[in-house]
C-alpha cells in the first residue's frame, strides 16, 4: 500500500445469534437494547430460483440474506455490483456431511454436495440469483476472514473506483467436528463500500498504509454477550467496527487479522 485506502459504507446487512438484521440489532450493538440470545434464523433465499433455494447450503444462505439486506438500502442494482466472499472455513454442515459419506461403507458422495463443497459456491448463487456478471472475489484467511476481506474490497475500491459487497459469513460445525472447530452458530455481515464523495448521513473508513497492520491488541466490544460473539464466531471479528457503526462513532479500530498481526482501520461517523 502506498496511498490511504478510503470507502464510504452505503448499506449494512447483519445476521447472527440474536441479531436478525442490522435495524433489529442497530440499538442491540449501541447499547441501547438488551441482546436476547437465540439461535440465527437464517432465512431461505427468496431471490434464488426453487431448484437453486432447494440446494443451497447454510453459507449460501447466511452470504445471500446479509446480501439481500444491504441490497434494500443500495443505490446500486445487484447486478452491477463486484463483490468480495470470504468465510473462515466455507459450509460446515456440507463439509461434515461428505466427511460422514466418506467414512460410510457406501462413500457415495452425491454432485450437489460435490459442488456445495467449493468456497465459491455462494459467489456462484450470487450470480444466479441477481444475474450479477460483475467480477466477484472468494478468499479464506482462517479467524482473520474477515480482516481479510474488508482489506481485499477497500483495494479494489481504491483500484477500480466502483462500489464493491464485502460478504463475510461462518456457520457452526456439527459434531465431531465442532470439538476442533467449535463455532457455535451462523453469523454474517454484508458491508456495501463506495468510491463516491461522501454525502450525508454515510459513514467513512479509511485504512492508513503506515498505521493500517499493527501487532496492538484488537479492539474488543464492552457487552459481555456481543465480545462472546466475537471471539466464537469469526465473521464476528467484525463486530467492534459494527457497533462503532450503530453508535455513529468516529475513531481508530483495530480487528483481529492473522497471528500476531492486526487491521486498524479510521471511522469516521457519517
Amino acid at each position: 500500500m502506498s496511498k490511504p485506502l478510503h470507502a464510504g459504507i452505503e448499506a449494512i446487512g447483519l445476521l447472527g445469534p440474536g441479531l436478525d438484521d442490522w435495524e433489529q440489532a442497530r440499538p442491540v450493538l449501541a447499547g441501547l437494547a438488551a441482546w436476547h440470545a437465540a439461535a440465527t434464523r437464517v432465512p431461505l433465499p427468496a431471490s434464488l430460483p426453487p431448484a437453486e433455494r432447494r440446494r443451497c447450503g447454510l453459507a449460501t444462505k447466511t452470504a445471500l440474506a446479509v446480501a439481500q439486506q444491504a441490497l434494500k438500502s443500495a443505490p446500486q442494482p445487484g447486478d452491477r455490483l463486484a463483490s468480495v466472499f470470504t468465510s473462515s472455513g466455507g459450509d460446515a454442515v456440507n463439509c461434515h456431511e461428505i466427511c460422514a459419506a466418506l467414512a460410510s461403507a457406501d462413500r457415495g458422495i452425491s454432485p450437489t454436495r460435490f459442488h456445495n463443497s467449493v468456497l465459491n459456491a455462494p459467489s456462484g448463487y450470487w450470480s444466479i440469483s441477481t444475474g450479477a456478471t460483475a467480477a466477484s472475489t472468494v478468499l479464506c484467511a482462517h479467524d482473520g476472514s474477515f480482516a481479510a476481506g474488508l482489506l481485499e474490497a477497500l483495494a479494489q475500491v481504491q483500484e477500480d473506483a466502483r462500489p464493491v459487497l464485502l460478504l463475510a459469513y461462518d456457520t457452526r460445525y456439527p459434531e465431531p467436528l465442532f470439538g476442533l472447530r467449535p463455532i457455535p452458530d451462523a453469523f454474517g455481515v454484508a458491508l456495501l463500500l463506495t468510491p463516491a464523495p461522501r454525502a450525508a448521513g454515510i459513514p467513512r473508513i479509511t485504512l492508513d498504509p503506515v498505521t493500517g497492520l499493527t501487532d496492538g491488541p484488537a479492539d474488543t466490544c464492552a457487552d459481555p454477550h456481543m465480545e462472546q460473539l466475537r471471539g466464537a464466531i469469526p465473521a464476528a471479528r467484525s463486530l467492534p467496527l459494527l457497533c462503532a457503526l450503530a453508535r455513529g462513532e468516529s475513531r481508530d479500530i483495530t480487528l483481529d487479522y492473522l497471528d500476531g498481526l492486526r487491521l486498524r482501520i479510521g471511522v469516521e461517523a457519517g
